[in-house]
């Protein structure tokens, strides 16, 4: 198996960078397009099948050295028998919104995931079986989930998250816990079928200040990481705008952290310090400027990350859907072909 992105994650020497994107399975992809114009997006999730075949097809296309797994990050929710919908443009909404103790003693938890996430378990390991890249799989963090629920759906100012936070922290406390749970029980499910790493995508904590996140996100994201610290699998965390966050995802647990594309990795690396590799960091939006732009970016990428062992490859953020999907062939092809980092991590 190509192991070039695991030992990356491990800040050990690689024969090449490796790379893989965020949202790679699907958005831009022709082939996810029709087997999502017969199947909706939860179905595909419900189906070993299918979740390989999307899972696999930008490893076929692109070339990259992991593959992350097809799923959302509110499938465990999903999963445990909460009431979430998709809505296409919108994003997950929640029929009952999380404002009172009572809203999170009634939460269902994630009982039994070998049943209710079938689908994603077995898609893991159908393409862990393949033997060709890592399977890289995932969950949403706590806050993030949180936000979804308290707000019903996708927020822009967090206004009843950050309410309920400051106004009701018992309830909050109560909440981040059950959200704990949950995601850790999805991670380890996910790690026993086949994934070897695992990220944490708490996309909208970067709404929070440091203070803020220590005391209210930091403890569940912590014990997450700590529940799947002794499968031996690199752990992840990835959020956005939060370069003011970055040493706080370190010392809770991180092995390789996410960069979107607002800090240079340079910066990222001083504030992480040695012991924590990165991930990133191109701006999606340059892969739609054309291919002098997507390299003089990329360039810029790896001049940033340095000459020491322990740089994934990736965007600041997910593949834009009207990427065209030649300049990220030609994208991983690139990054191949440069000398990979030498120096004594």
């Amino acid at each position: 198996m190509n192991d070039s992105f695991l030992r990356a994650c491990r800040r050990e020497p690689a024969d090449r960078i490796p790379v893989w994107f965020m949202r790679q399975a699907g958005r831009c992809l022709p082939e996810y397009r029709a087997v999502r114009a017969e199947h909706e997006m939860f179905d595909v999730m419900h189906s070993a099948e299918l979740t390989a075949l999307v899972t696999q097809q930008p490893v076929k296309r692109f070339g990259v050295d992991a593959a992350v797994i097809f799923s959302d990050i509110v499938a465990p929710l999903q999963a445990a028998g909460v009431d979430v919908k998709l809505v296409a443009e919108v994003g997950p909404v929640f029929a009952n919104p999380i404002r009172t103790s009572a809203d999170v003693a009634a939460l269902p938890r994630l009982a039994d995931p070998s049943s209710s996430m079938a689908g994603l378990l077995g898609g893991i390991a159908q393409v862990a079986e393949a033997d060709e890249v890592p399977v890289i799989g995932f969950c949403g963090g706590p806050f993030t989930l949180a936000s979804y629920l308290v707000e019903g759906g996708p927020s822009r100012d967090y206004a009843k998250t950050k309410a309920l936070m400051h106004g009701s922290p018992d309830v909050w406390d109560a909440l981040m816990d059950v959200l704990a749970d949950i995601t850790t029980t999805s991670l380890l499910a996910q790690i026993d079928a086949g994934a070897s790493a695992v990220q944490i995508f708490d996309s909208w904590v970067g709404a929070l200040d440091p203070d803020t996140y220590r005391r209210y996100a930091l403890p569940a994201t912590a014990s997450v990481l700590q529940a799947v610290a002794s499968r031996g699998v690199p752990r992840i965390v990835f959020g956005v705008s939060t370069g003011e966050l970055l040493t706080l995802f370190a010392e809770a647990g991180a092995d390789v952290v996410g960069v979107d594309w607002r800090v240079p990795l340079d910066l990222a690396r001083a504030r992480l310090g040695p012991n924590v590799a990165v991930q990133g960091n191109l701006d999606p939006a340059i892969c739609l400027a054309g291919w002098p732009a997507v390299e003089a970016g990329a360039r810029r990428v790896l001049d940033a990350a340095g000459s020491a062992p322990g740089h994934v490859f990736n965007l600041g953020w997910g593949v834009l859907p009207s990427t065209d999907p030649e300049v990220l062939t030609q994208l991983v092809d690139w990054v191949h072909r440069q000398p990979p980092p030498t120096d004594a991590p």
